[in-house]
């Protein structure tokens, strides 16, 4: 009944989203990021190819080695998918969305809302001759072919690697050599999840304050010194259930802010040896961390900004709101932190696993088990066994029920899911990284020549260079010839032409 609830409210906060009933752009759309949207290999993951671990929303940063259970239950499907003969006999989740998108709008039609509907639009005529593309010819054999243009959308699984490229180069730049990085999670308890959904915009932003309003503090009262913070928000959980939780990835250092000019580790308390292991009392985190985001919540409800859905009765007063509330403000919020996985684990590794959350939707390719029947098999995490390893186990879903899961995690139009603060924020970064430089080099962190560089200007770790996005020629296995393109039609012109999917509308 609860995730009955949670599901139901979907809608009405998709209905008053202000981007319907435009017609010049889709929902959710981005403009294209430069050549890199012609890239194949969007994969950003911070695993080693041996990483068995399937899920790209795991709370925790991993390390590269595989996990036991996942491998049993993996390996046969891995082996099945390598011994398929075509790229059309893969399970891809773009497909299944395909596949499934008409059944899911005609069986929920409340909840494919304009926005939904937009989106998953989108990803239907991604890539497809509707697109337009680039034009390539191999001279000896004069085979030509075209290689069609993607939506572009963040929600798509088959494009938007070229974004999260980017976020990663610029978050690259935030990294110095000499400091632990840990990830801290901050997660909002199953019953807001109803909540959430129904004000998307104003639970996030409330999530996105909270925690850093909590990191700010509790680093700033335990440890002395200036805190920084990146996060990327995530709303889903192994099953594709509301879930929405924040992912920080948060310096062990930083200038002193007794007014001397230092810089200061983040160590326990009463401990002079630093062991790298450690930011601040969880404990305290997660009490500091509830406090805050409940102070917020009434404070959203007394100003009328928590918008109100039929059967809510507690948001009608503010009594039967306190009365509602009073549970959540008596148990332990979900607030850990994670430090590297191993020694001298490079920070570029949490940038990249991070930067797997921003955009390609809430599940990865790699998790699908079967299509069978109109019913999709995926793999999920559900816990850890008596053993310590990671219990997963099947999800079977109808092919409509598992487009509405997916669709719930549809972003509103422009919401940015990520975001800087403190030291790494956009007004203070380039001074915080040059002072932090120089503290750093004072205490022989850091050579002269890194101290020397220009402010604010990072070098970026060492990446492996871009692939050609020229096609090889399937007959003479050599690069083809450019020789001209068929322009992206706009928005406007796919979705109101005959190219649009049969089950679209905008209304």
């Amino acid at each position: 009944r609860h995730l009955e609830k949670c599901h139901a409210t979907h809608d009405a906060t998709f209905l008053r989203d202000r981007t319907f009933g435009s017609r010049s752009r889709s929902a959710g759309d981005q403009s294209a990021t430069g050549s890199r949207e012609f890239l194949h290999d969007d994969d950003l993951s911070a695993r080693q190819n041996s990483a068995s671990r399937i899920d790209s929303e795991s709370h925790r940063l991993v390390a590269g080695e595989s996990v036991a259970g996942l491998d049993a239950a993996s390996k046969q499907q891995q082996q099945q998918q390598q011994q398929q003969p075509s790229e059309d006999s893969v399970i891809k989740v773009f497909k299944l969305l395909r596949r499934y998108t008409a059944e899911f709008v005609t069986s929920h039609p409340r909840q494919a809302a304009p926005q939904v509907r937009s989106t998953l639009a989108k990803l239907e005529l991604c890539r497809t001759d509707a697109m337009g593309g680039h034009r390539y010819r191999c001279d000896p054999c004069d085979f030509e072919c075209r290689v069609n243009n993607s939506c572009g959308d963040r929600h798509c699984p088959q494009c938007a690697g070229a974004k999260r490229a980017d976020w990663l180069d610029s978050t690259s730049q935030l990294l110095l050599p000499g400091i632990t990085y840990f990830q801290v999670v901050f997660t909002i308890p199953d019953k807001l999840s109803s909540l959430a959904l129904g004000n998307r915009e104003e639970m996030y932003d409330l999530l996105f304050r909270a925690a850093w309003k909590t990191l700010k503090t509790v680093i700033a009262d335990e440890q002395l010194f200036e805190a920084a913070a990146v996060m990327v928000l995530h709303t889903w959980n192994q099953k594709l259930e509301a879930h929405a939780h924040l992912h920080a990835m948060v310096p062990g250092g930083g200038p002193s802010l007794t007014g001397d000019r230092r810089w200061i580790k983040s160590r326990r308390p009463n401990v002079k040896h630093c062991d790298g292991n450690y930011l601040v009392d969880s404990e305290e985190l997660k009490s500091e961390f509830r406090d805050n985001f409940i102070a917020g919540l009434k404070r959203l409800h007394a100003n009328g900004k928590l918008h109100l859905n039929g059967d809510w009765e507690f948001l009608r007063s503010k009594a039967a709101f306190d009365d509602w509330l009073k549970p959540m403000e008596e148990i332990t919020w979900v607030a850990y932190i994670e430090p590297p996985p191993y020694e001298n684990c490079p920070p570029e590794q949490m940038a990249k696993y991070l930067a797997r959350y921003l955009t390609g939707g809430p599940i990865s390719d790699r998790r699908i088990v079967s299509d069978e029947d109109g019913f999709v098999t995926f793999m999920a995490r559900v816990g850890k066994s008596t053993g310590g390893s990671d219990e997963v186990e099947p999800v079977k879903l109808r092919g409509a029920e598992f487009v509405r899961r997916w669709s719930l995690h549809i972003l509103p139009k422009g919401y940015t899911k990520t975001r800087r603060f403190g030291g790494y924020w956009n007004g203070r970064r380039e001074t915080y990284i040059a002072e932090c430089r120089e503290l750093l080099a004072s205490e022989g962190v850091e050579s002269a020549a890194a101290v020397e560089a220009p402010t604010g200007s990072v070098a970026p770790p060492a990446a492996e260079p871009e692939s050609d996005t020229t096609p090889c020629c399937p007959k003479c296995k050599l690069k083809m010839r450019w020789i001209g393109f068929d322009e992206k039609p706009s928005w406007r012109i796919l979705m109101y032409g005959p190219h649009r999917p049969h089950w679209y509308r905008d209304d």
